[in-house]
């Protein structure tokens, strides 16, 4: 049993008995809701009170999850202090935010890792209800940042592309992480 438990025994008893095809999509389909709320939120905060200011709610909430996911998954696969790019990388592969980009490119390379996202689901939703194109880089930056910074505090982390700043069609954001 893990470190956290969450949920009844039969909770826990009905989950296992799921195939696991099923309990991999029910996976998903969980993640992708927490994305749904966080978009709903949002567009809630910032219909009544303006971008900039769902957007500072945003990145509190995003800084805070760095932090803990970055730890929860350090717990869960055992990464121990100071972890290179790679772990870091492979830890940032199973949070929440990098299972729901099914259109992201990772490339490591000893101490230096690049990540890309090709397709942005948030940024495709907001352009397809006709909103603008989400200036995101404030909440991703420092999402990103504090993530590899709570696992290794000397893994640097840069923005290359992302919105507000100019993006070819292709590929709306890339970051890198230097140890």
């Amino acid at each position: 049993m893990s470190e956290y438990p969450s949920g009844s025994s039969e909770d826990r008893l009905m989950l296992s008995s799921l195939d696991r095809d099923k309990l991999v999509d029910l996976l998903f389909l969980h993640i992708r809701n927490l994305w749904r709320v966080d978009g709903l939120y949002f567009l809630g905060i910032e219909e009544r009170f303006g971008t900039d200011a769902a957007t500072a709610v945003d990145a509190g909430v995003w800084l805070s999850m760095a932090v803990i996911e970055a730890k929860a998954l350090r717990r869960m696969f055992g990464v121990g202090e100071n972890a290179d790019v790679k772990a870091i990388m492979t830890l940032l592969g199973k949070s929440s935010w990098a299972l729901d980009q099914p259109f992201k490119t990772v490339m490591i390379e000893d101490n230096c890792a690049t990540l890309s996202v090709d397709k942005c689901r948030t940024q495709e939703a907001r352009l397809s209800k006709g909103l603008c194109e989400f200036g995101c880089k404030s909440v991703r930056f420092d999402y990103l940042k504090k993530f590899a910074e709570t696992l290794n505090p000397d893994v640097k982390v840069s923005c290359l592309v992302c919105p507000p700043g100019k993006h070819p069609k292709e590929l709306w954001c890339k970051w890198e992480f230097r140890l």
